[in-house]
């Protein structure tokens, strides 16, 4: 379908999209056409659907070797494009609301294939949600922590702490400084394909546009229920990050100036691979009802959220100015070659290597990322970053390879070894979070900024990379102790860790956060509405 017809079919019904939004998908059409490229994959023997909503592991192509220069690693990847359609809901649902609604996603699978050529619909439930219900009855249902039965799984998110926000005076980001907002939406549609056209065509239709695989089909009449919020779209595909900055920079060169620095070969903005199948769980691992990995909460197999999880979803704006400075942009004058990005990804301490780096990159360490985009994601055990942090044997060499020494004998903090302070099984070191986080490039929230001291300022609403982030895991409290063991302010303050090499969290400002519940398939449909 060509972007004008869809802009004009959008705005001219009454019953679709309001025009912002249908401006907004529009827009995205518009911007992917001839830059996403249709995956070639194995037709699939035909199988059931998971319980576990997000579960589609036996409907995607198996996971593939990759291998640029740092070694193989093994990743998978999902449908190309994840559609997120917040709402808030006008009234209390009724039994009816949820008859049509489960009727609705019959609908949608009826008419797209259960496969990336088609469309996944995940459904997500929050707090403002259960809310609206009887407490009694929302009480006895979600699972309880297992470590303590008086808090519920399902909690919301916290501001961070290196969120901007007034309860962090002392965090501030370079170019985006925008307060962190917890959002209040009741549920948060999930639409999922290798086509953008197959999900954008989802979300008018449940907006009431009645058409739905290009033909006539009645849109469901939900009776003023669902208000939809500002759509998100992530993006996920090799290469294709890269493709979305050149393509903006040849209309614009100054905002986006550091295109060429990007690795061609990464799915992600800051050039590594993100989707390393070691790095995320097995789907039962992160449900409620738990498995052999780890159990978290009450739920026990048979309770009415057994295959539920909890997702965490937040928007989040990169500051690529800053992750790709060049020496000439640095008053410094170094600049953030390959070795230093490596280091913020990933660690300043890996066994096994020659001085402590994943990989050291190329004698040009900025052109095309300046080094390999497909790094492994090493689990070096719980303590690891707090050794790299603490650098109490100096710097790292083949003499003197141990985690208590850094690359250069830096104090350092690395994105994932912080991550992994808590983030893995008990049992055998295996995650227990499923990242299901991408590129996203949009204007929400974006304000006017200056790409560097004297430079050029722009004006607020540019399109700018995003991380789309949404991840599973088994408690809400089990993300919030990871996302604040991976801002690592304790490790940073104990032992001296210059902000500047902490991780990721300078380069990332979050600017909305939410938790969801996301119920099994068989309860996806306004859970615990039949039982009131």
């Amino acid at each position: 379908m060509a972007v004008e017809d869809f802009l004009r079919r959008s705005v001219s019904r009454r019953t679709a999209l309001k025009a912002s939004a249908a401006a907004f998908l529009g827009s995205q059409l518009s911007l992917f056409e001839g830059l996403a490229w249709v995956p070639v994959r194995p037709a699939l023997a035909a199988s059931t659907p998971s319980d576990i909503q997000f579960d589609i592991g036996a409907f995607l192509a198996p996971a593939q070797t990759l291998n640029d220069g740092a070694g193989n690693v093994v990743a998978q990847f999902g449908p190309v494009f994840n559609l997120f359609v917040p709402a808030t809901l006008g009234r209390t649902p009724t039994k009816a609301d949820q008859t049509v609604l489960a009727n609705a996603l019959s609908t949608i699978e009826a008419n797209y294939a259960f496969s990336p050529s088609g469309a996944f619909v995940h459904v997500h439930y929050g707090i403002p949600y259960f809310n609206r219900l009887p407490q009694a009855l929302v009480q006895s249902k979600i699972p309880r922590l297992l470590s303590n039965t008086s808090r519920s799984a399902l909690e919301e998110s916290p501001v961070f702490p290196t969120d901007v926000s007034s309860q962090n005076p002392g965090i501030t980001k370079e170019r985006f400084n925008v307060p962190v907002v917890i959002e209040r939406n009741d549920v948060l549609f999930q639409l999922k394909s290798d086509s953008l056209n197959n999900v954008t065509e989802i979300a008018e239709w449940l907006a009431g546009s009645n058409e739905l695989a290009e033909r006539f089909v009645s849109s469901p009449n939900f009776n003023g229920l669902f208000n939809f919020g500002t759509a998100r779209l992530q993006f996920t595909q090799i290469g294709l990050p890269r493709k979305v900055i050149d393509a903006a920079a040849a209309k614009n060169p100054a905002l986006y100036e550091y295109t060429g620095r990007i690795n061609p070969d990464s799915p992600m903005f800051m050039g590594f691979l993100d989707q390393q199948a070691n790095a995320s769980a097995a789907a039962p691992a992160v449900t409620f009802a738990g498995s052999s990995k780890g159990v978290f909460t009450t739920a026990r197999a048979g309770d009415y959220f057994d295959n539920g999880s909890i997702a965490h979803f937040s928007h989040d704006i990169e500051d690529l100015f800053q992750f790709y400075e060049t020496p000439a942009q640095d008053p410094a004058g170094a600049g953030e070659p390959f070795t230093e990005r490596v280091q913020y990804m990933f660690r300043a301490n890996q066994l096994r290597t020659a001085d402590g780096l994943p990989a050291d990159g190329n004698t040009d360490q900025f052109t095309n990322g300046g080094g390999p985009a497909y790094v492994n994601n090493v689990f070096q055990g719980t303590d690891s970053a707090l050794r790299e942090a603490r650098d109490s044997a100096g710097t790292f060499s083949s003499t003197n390879a141990t985690e208590d020494a850094t690359f250069e004998g830096a104090h350092r903090l690395g994105h994932i070894a912080t991550l992994q302070r808590s983030s893995r099984s008990t049992v055998d070191g295996s995650p227990l979070h499923i990242r299901n986080d991408g590129p996203g490039f949009d204007s929400l929230d974006v304000p006017s900024f200056t790409d560097f001291p004297g430079g050029t300022t722009f004006g607020p609403g540019t399109n700018q990379p995003k991380l789309q982030f949404l991840v599973f895991v088994p408690t809400a409290e089990f993300f919030r102790q990871m996302r604040v063991n991976t801002a690592a302010q304790d490790l940073q303050s104990q032992f001296g860790v210059d902000a500047e090499d902490n991780g990721l969290e300078r380069f990332i400002t979050a600017t909305r956060r939410q938790n969801f519940l996301t119920p099994p398939r068989r309860h996806r449909a306004l859970p615990l509405v039949e039982l009131t």
